[in-house]
């Protein structure tokens, strides 16, 4: 039997889950987040490097980018984003390809359905398959296959991670956290996957939307405030948390992982224990509120009703430790 890691500690009790008065699930975690001045303004756990999965796409667009990719607009949104499948993402995707000299079939994605409802029942329906170019992460491999053909590097070897374009996406990634990469993995899309701290998540998200306007970083945080419908879909909780927090820049990843920064500079990124990423938008939002930000406008992302029968009967709340970090003097001091 594989021995397996002692579980890290401390970890925060992040968010609770009550059903009828009964506390029913617990989310622990472990999270940093960054005052506008970029101090750290509150940080649990071991500090030990994660898995950041999509949180950190926007680092693998900025790197497309940094390597001479043309793109901008909805198609940097895309790359730095998570779509949805629908037919104005897959359009976007295949302006890329075909830009690349390149179709579907080079993405080394998997296939799989999109994950927009309406869409992938009207392709079921039709008697379409599963494909590429509907899967959640094309926008990012056409991005970097594109940055390949605009460089001559080898576009069948484009997720090898000594492929020169995944070694800028580690290079980019160490130099906006502040940190030395100390695992290598694989992430679902196949693409190479750096581990990173969540301070170090969060201090990656704060440079994003500090950067001086025209720069690479400042333009993949400035199309993904602009075009939130191409970073998710409708519906998603990135897009939407985009759409009514002026100035807001949300990513989150697979396995309960989430970064967001305001416009001013405060950041914050989690990491819930048990992958269930159900509570990470409004963790990250209360958090973001006490340092300052106006998230009045956020709605049921922040308002998490738990149903039975069809009718609310309990709610998922931010947790104990959240609740008493809140309560202390520095936080309740921020501006």
């Amino acid at each position: 039997m594989t021995s397996l890691p002692p579980v890290p500690a401390p970890l925060a009790d992040l968010a609770v889950v009550i059903r009828s008065g009964v506390v029913e699930s617990r989310h622990l975690g472990s999270i940093a987040a960054l005052a506008a001045d970029g101090s750290v303004a509150w940080q649990t756990g071991s500090g030990e490097q994660i898995l950041p999965r999509s949180t950190v796409k926007p680092v693998q667009a900025l790197a497309c980018l940094i390597a001479g990719a043309d793109i901008d607009g909805a198609e940097l949104a895309i790359a730095a984003g998570s779509h949805t499948g629908e037919d104005v993402h897959v359009e976007v995707v295949r302006e890329m390809l075909t830009r690349a000299g390149l179709d579907d079939a080079a993405l080394g994605c998997p296939v799989d359905w999109p994950e927009d409802e309406p869409t992938r029942e009207r392709l079921i329906r039709a008697g379409e398959q599963r494909s590429r170019v509907r899967m959640n992460c094309s926008g990012k491999h056409a991005a970097m296959l594109l940055a390949c053909a605009v460089n001559g590097w080898d576009t069948a070897t484009y997720l090898d991670p000594a492929h020169p374009l995944q070694q800028l996406v580690r290079a980019t990634l160490e130099r906006l956290s502040g940190e030395t990469v100390a695992h290598d993995a694989v992430d679902g899309c196949g693409a190479p996957l750096f581990s990173v701290s969540p301070l170090g998540i969060a201090r990656l998200f704060r440079a994003l939307v500090t950067a001086e306007p025209g720069t690479p970083e400042r333009r993949v945080a400035d199309a993904m405030r602009t075009h939130p419908r191409f970073v998710g879909g409708d519906h998603h909780a990135n897009t939407d948390a985009m759409l009514r927090v002026p100035g807001l820049l949300s990513k989150g990843g697979a396995e309960g992982v989430i970064g967001m920064a305001t416009a001013d500079g405060a950041a914050v990124s989690m990491k819930i224990l048990d992958g269930n990423p159900r509570a990470t938008t409004l963790v990250a939002l209360t958090v973001l509120e006490a340092l300052g930000a106006d998230i009045s406008s956020a709605g049921d992302l922040v308002d998490l009703p738990i149903l039975g029968g069809g009718v609310p009967v309990g709610s998922i709340e931010v947790g104990g430790d959240v609740r008493a970090w809140l309560d202390a003097p520095a936080a309740s001091a921020a501006p």
